[in-house]
C-alpha cells in the first residue's frame, strides 16, 4: 500500500457502519426534541443529519426511534445539516 493510501484510512478507535435510522435530539431536561436521520454508527459514535444543527447544544441525548437504548452525547464537529458526536461511556 502506497503512503497517500495509508493517510485517508479511517482513524477512528471503532470503525462506523453507514445505516439510516430515525432519531431524535433531546435537550438536558426534555425542554425541546429535534428529528434527526443517523447516517452512520459505532460503538463510540455516530453521525447524524437533521434540517438545521442551529440551536442544537454540544451536550444532548440521541433516542433511536427504533427502541434501541439512548445514548449521551458530546458534538464533536457540525455543518449547517450534520454533526459528529462521540457517545459518552
Amino acid at each position: 500500500m502506497n503512503s497517500s493510501a495509508h493517510q485517508t484510512e479511517e482513524k477512528r478507535g471503532s470503525p462506523r457502519m453507514r445505516t439510516l435510522k430515525g432519531g431524535r435530539v433531546v435537550l438536558p431536561n426534555n425542554l425541546s426534541t429535534f428529528e434527526c436521520k443517523v447516517r452512520n454508527l459505532s460503538a463510540t459514535g455516530a453521525c447524524i443529519e437533521m434540517p438545521s444543527t442551529l440551536g442544537v447544544p454540544n451536550h444532548f441525548t440521541l433516542k433511536y426511534d427504533d427502541g434501541s437504548p439512548s445514548k449521551v452525547c458530546n458534538v464533536i464537529w457540525r455543518t449547517d445539516k450534520r454533526m459528529g458526536l462521540r457517545f459518552e461511556s
